[in-house]
């Protein structure tokens, strides 16, 4: 039977560049507040040329396993949760596997929502 089941740690990574969203209400020509206060949010992150959903997972992955001494080896399950894809032919948890060395045992699931 499992032991020490449950979420252990998380990560999360923003990208460096965003868009004030009042800047981006006047822009568009938006009401006042439509993002800002309707959506509650000031601002809304983008990658560059140089990052995709996969280089962010990478980055997020190997940040969490590093940080809280992980062994890759211990991991059961490994669950992806976005809005974006690249290839419809090679899902986000398939690129996220090469970070588990020879830990092939694991259940793996992308979930893809959008608001």
């Amino acid at each position: 039977m499992a032991q020490d089941v449950g979420i252990k740690a998380i990560e999360i990574y923003f990208p460096s560049h965003y868009v004030a969203q009042s800047e981006l209400e006047t822009f568009l020509g938006a009401s006042s507040g439509k993002y800002t206060i309707g959506l509650g949010q000031t601002k809304m992150g983008f990658c560059d040329d140089r990052e995709d959903i996969y280089s962010l997972a990478l980055t997020t992955v190997s940040s969490l396993l590093r940080k809280y001494s992980i062994d890759p080896n211990t991991i059961g399950r490994l669950e992806v949760g976005t809005e974006s894809i690249l290839d419809k032919a090679k899902s986000c948890k398939s690129v996220l596997m090469q970070l588990f060395g020879e830990n092939s045992d694991i259940e793996r699931v992308d979930t893809y929502n959008a608001c």
